[in-house]
Parts: structure tokens; sequence; C-alpha cells
């Protein structure tokens, strides 16, 4: 079910994801949510940049994306209803946040580089969306909140990871989860790890039984599939890889949280 008001979000719900952009959920916690949905446990998906960019403002770069994603017409309508698709097949609610993605929200972000990098100094989304889920917080204050860890060093999820390590401050059940496909890549969650040079403990969450669930949600993302992936077969077998990689004794197929170290 979509979301369409703030409150319309009650305290029923178990687990909250905290996904930058519209494929970040599915990607790295397909398994987890369908897992948890098959339990009975309420989970909704909370996308931040859900929001429409003006057109006038577009960048170059911005209309390159859109170009590769083959999408230009209403790129955002095309990726909510794609969306639609891949978390409705998880079972899972889903609520979109009005914040613009960075290749919209600000000149800075104009390039490949630019949006792996440092987050502007003046970019307004921490500030905002620190705001935006103190409220919801309040209003579903039994939840687990997941953030990015924001392997890959992409300046939403790095925003994202900032905000979800503010909350966990002050007194939010927060864990962190390995942002896909960036963490396939070798050494990419240690890079991570010591760059944020806080002790994490990891946590994995078994998705045997639900794997093929994630694999069909995420196919949904046809507009991503090309450029995350270089096909819907490549993207079955590099997920598939690493869920066998970061899976425990006795089971087949994981996701991996990163949780806080509890001060003894």
């Amino acid at each position: 079910m979509q979301l369409q008001d703030l409150r319309q979000i009650q305290d029923r719900y178990h687990h909250i994801y905290i996904a930058p952009h519209f494929d970040d959920a599915a990607l790295s916690c397909g398994g987890a949510i369908a897992r948890y949905v098959a339990i009975g446990q309420e989970v909704l998906v909370i996308t931040i940049c859900a929001g429409y960019p003006s057109s006038a403002n577009l960048t170059p770069f911005a209309g390159e994306l859109h170009t590769q994603w083959g999408i230009e017409d209403d790129p955002v309508a095309a990726r909510r209803q794609e969306e639609l698709m891949a978390i409705g097949h998880l079972g899972a609610d889903v609520f979109w946040l009005p914040e613009l993605d960075a290749i919209y929200r600000h000149p800075a972000y104009d390039s490949r580089e630019a949006i792996f990098s440092t987050p502007a100094a003046d970019d307004p989304l921490r500030q905002i969306l620190h705001r935006r889920l103190a409220q919801i917080t309040e209003r579903a204050s039994s939840a687990v909140y997941y953030f990015p860890l924001a392997v890959g060093n992409h300046v939403d999820h790095q925003i994202a990871y900032a905000v979800g390590c503010e909350l966990a401050d002050s007194g939010v059940t927060v864990a962190f989860y390995e942002d896909l496909p960036y963490a396939i890549a070798p050494n990419a969650v240690q890079e991570r790890l010591d760059q944020i040079g806080i002790p994490l403990l990891p946590d994995v969450v078994d998705i045997s039984q639900t794997l093929p669930r994630k694999l069909g949600a995420v196919a949904e993302y046809r507009s991503q599939i090309p450029v995350l992936f270089e096909s819907e077969e490549d993207m079955i077998n590099a997920l598939t890889r690493y869920a066998t990689l970061v899976a425990t004794e006795g089971t087949t197929y994981g996701e991996r949280l990163w949780l806080r170290a509890v001060a003894q």
C-alpha cells in the first residue's frame, strides 16, 4: 500500500527502511523485507528522494542520466511506478518524501564524480531529513529503522547515514544496511567501515527462503538494470553471489546489517 500522508504512519510498523532512492531498499534489503512480511510483521519503506524536479533546472548530467535510463519524458513518474511494483512484490507499504535527488537538488552535483564525493556544505537535505524523520520516529517509536551504511559514498547515502546516526544518538533503534550493488566491489564494505571509524558489529539476516522474491522485486526497476548491471541476468547472478558470500553457517543466502556496539 502506498501511504499518502505522514499521519498514516502509525506505531504498528515493526521495520521501517529508509531508502535514499527508489531502488535502494529492494536492492539492499529486499530479502529481509519479504521475510518479515511473510511472518506477519508490518514493514514500511520510506524513499527520501522521490520529489519532482523542475525541468528548467536540469543539468546536462541529469539529462544524460535520463537518457541512460530510457525515461526522458517523466523520469520520476516512471521510477515511482517501478517502485510501486517492486515494493508491492515484497508486500510492504511505501511512503515517498518530496525531497529531490542530488542530481536535481544542487548545482554542485553535476557529474558522476561529484555525486560520489563529499556532500556540498550548503546542501539542505541533512537538516530537512532529520526534521522529517524525527516526526516519523515519534509516530512509530517501536520500529527498527534501517539506514544505508553509505558504501560507495553516494552523497544522498552519506547524508542518510549521518541522519541515521543522529537518530540513534537520540534513542531510536537503528541498523545500517550494506548498499548494493556498491557493496559488491572488492573491499568496498571494509573501506567504508574504516572510513566511519566507530565500532560496528555485523548481523546477518537469513534470506534463504526469500531471495527469489527479492530478485523479482529488483527486476521491476527496469530503468536501472542496464545502469547498475549489464542485464537482468547479470543482476540475478551478482546479487545471488553476494547473498551467498555474506550468508552465515547453516544458511544459503543472507543480507548483512551493521549495528552499533553497545557501550560496556
